[in-house]
């Protein structure tokens, strides 16, 4: 992508917040079919991966423009009489899903903690990466209703600790590379004894273990990928990685990637443009807290939620730490502005995992989602003030920097307390708003749907790449309002944790009728679309500007395909 004008400012920041609709998030899980419980084979030996898994995914892996849930599970230690299985749920379009788990040929058994998606061979289908201890996967889409595990083929297997992972073309040649987040070495055999109370075993942290460092994966096009970490200046083993965001934080066209390390500097790795990066985490400010400390971060992403122009970082951190939400000042420093946000005392306690932008009443300001849940099932006993099971934050946009943490106003099924670790949003249900998927570390999935959101406007955005990769990860889309406001986001995979929130991007238009559209390609071409008019879906092919425009609710089908 190269260099966009910063500099987009939304009138309504401005101007005072929006007047906030009646939302609600509505636990669906059980009447849309999902049966899914993680299995992260607890049971009483306290290993570190126990407390780590898992993620979820939205994608739609079969193109009728329904999307689809992909849930990852762990596994008992050593051998079980049962099968701990991923799952993927189907879309049926009319609020249900139907579990193909085993029919899509995803029937595998591994201690597996995250996953990723998108098209890394340009076919036009959805492909799945997952992330685990002792291996990944890599599984192709043959785009009948099935995968193919081609991880061997295509070595990307890794050894290591995978838990987050990236698919986009760091360096322009329209194939999807990946960037894995590895946390560190650990293994049965070197497992430690680590104590809360001074007598029974609890989990560890991670500084009781070396690092590992990220891998990036380079896409030869050929279906096979080369390891250019090293070459990248990406290698680094204390890393202890946990999730990863792309961005481009100096505007120059190339994207970067910012990375939460736990209980180790975090990294704002700049594309150089020639292959490789370098790491700005310190100079940029975000590679530690306030105090000078490296603190533990889980989840991140980052997002233009001030109506500068300029993508801003939002990080989960542990409890006693408050979640980092850090303000790119376009002079290549950000400012953690958290405290001063709104953020910070309402996160203090809480140990954040997932964490991600959207706009969930669709009024054209970027909210916050924070999915909590802490590490140790015994901290009650010696903090009194912070439990095992937490309930999430969602932060509402105010306008002007500053945000209210609206999540006891949006029903009582957002506000349970849980042990959450992934969360991703997508509209499953067509209807136009955004709605929540949410993971347990052992215990059952939560698909909470959205309602009242879609009460504002919106107009919802597909890219489809040509000479750019297929999906179109790293466009930069802009969406012009009728009353001059300008807003824009990033197709992107990765951010949250260990989790894939769907790749079609939304705008919220709030009362006005229409926006009109630009997309800038990562190598530099521009299509328009002139006018969309609110309550619909555009599909946008580079260098044919929109193929398809549909209300939302009607399927896609093989539309731009």
């Amino acid at each position: 992508m190269r260099a966009v004008t910063a500099g987009l400012v939304a009138a309504a920041l401005t101007a005072g917040a929006p007047e906030a609709r009646a939302v609600s998030f509505v636990d669906v899980t059980k009447s849309a079919g999902i049966r899914f419980t993680h299995e992260n084979g607890a049971r009483g030996k306290k290993y570190l991966p126990e407390t780590m898994g898992s993620g979820a995914a939205f994608l739609d892996y079969d193109g009728d423009g329904w999307v689809d849930v992909f849930l990852v599970n762990s596994k008992p230690w050593g051998s079980s009489g049962d099968q701990s299985l991923p799952a993927l749920y189907r879309n049926r379009g009319d609020g249900t899903f139907q579990d193909t788990t085993r029919a899509a040929g995803l029937a595998f058994e591994s201690y597996g903690l995250g996953a990723a998606s998108a098209d890394y061979d340009n076919d036009g289908w959805s492909d799945l990466y997952v992330t685990g201890l002792s291996g990944n996967r890599l599984l192709r889409n043959r785009g009948n209703g099935t995968f193919q595990d081609v991880t061997a083929a295509s070595g990307v297997g890794g050894t290591a600790f995978g838990i987050s992972a990236a698919f986009f073309d760091y360096d322009e040649d329209g194939f999807l590379d990946l960037f894995v987040a590895n946390y560190v070495e650990w293994s049965v055999e070197q497992d430690i004894f680590c104590t809360l109370d001074g007598e029974t075993k609890s989990y560890c942290t991670p500084e009781s273990y070396r690092g590992l460092s990220p891998i990036l994966y380079r896409n030869r096009g050929d279906g096979t990928f080369e390891d250019a970490t090293a070459r990248a200046g990406l290698a680094d083993p204390t890393s202890k990685a946990l999730g990863v965001a792309l961005l481009d934080f100096d505007a120059d066209g190339w994207l970067d990637l910012a990375v939460a390390n736990d209980t180790q500097p975090n990294k704002l790795y700049r594309n150089r443009g020639d292959g490789s990066f370098s790491d700005e985490g310190l100079s940029a400010g975000i590679a530690f807290g306030e105090t000078g400390v490296a603190r533990a971060g889980m989840g991140i992403d980052a997002a233009d939620y001030s109506g500068s122009g300029r993508p801003g970082i939002l990080i989960g951190n542990f409890s006693n730490e408050m979640i980092g939400l850090y303000h790119n000042e376009g002079n290549g420093l950000f400012v953690d502005e958290a405290p001063t946000a709104g953020l910070g005392r309402p996160s203090f306690l809480t140990l954040s995992f997932a964490v991600f932008f959207f706009d969930y009443d669709l009024d054209g300001l970027l909210d916050v989602f924070a999915a909590n849940g802490h590490v140790a099932d015994d901290i009650n006993a010696v903090q009194s003030t912070v439990t095992h099971a937490q309930p999430p934050h969602l932060f509402r946009n105010l306008g002007n920097r500053r945000f209210q943490d609206v999540v006891g106003d949006l029903g009582p099924d957002l506000a349970k307390p849980v042990v959450a670790r992934g969360a991703a949003y997508a509209d499953f249900d067509n209807d136009g708003d955004l709605d929540l998927l949410v993971s347990q570390n052992g215990g059952p999935a939560r698909l909470l749907r959205n309602d009242g959101g879609n009460a504002n406007g919106f107009v919802r955005v597909r890219t489809v790449g040509t000479r750019s990769n297929r999906d179109g990860i790293g466009a930069r889309v802009e969406a012009t309002l009728p009353d001059g406001r300008r807003m824009w986001r990033l197709v992107h995979t990765g951010s949250s944790y260990a989790s894939q929130s769907e790749l079609p991007v939304t705008f919220g238009l709030g009362t006005q009728p229409r926006a009109a559209i630009q997309v800038t390609w990562p190598n530099g071409a521009v299509d328009r679309v002139d006018a969309v008019a609110s309550g619909n879906l555009v599909t946008v092919k580079e260098g044919e500007g929109a193929i398809a425009t549909r209300p939302v609710g009607k399927p896609r089908g093989s539309a731009g395909r």
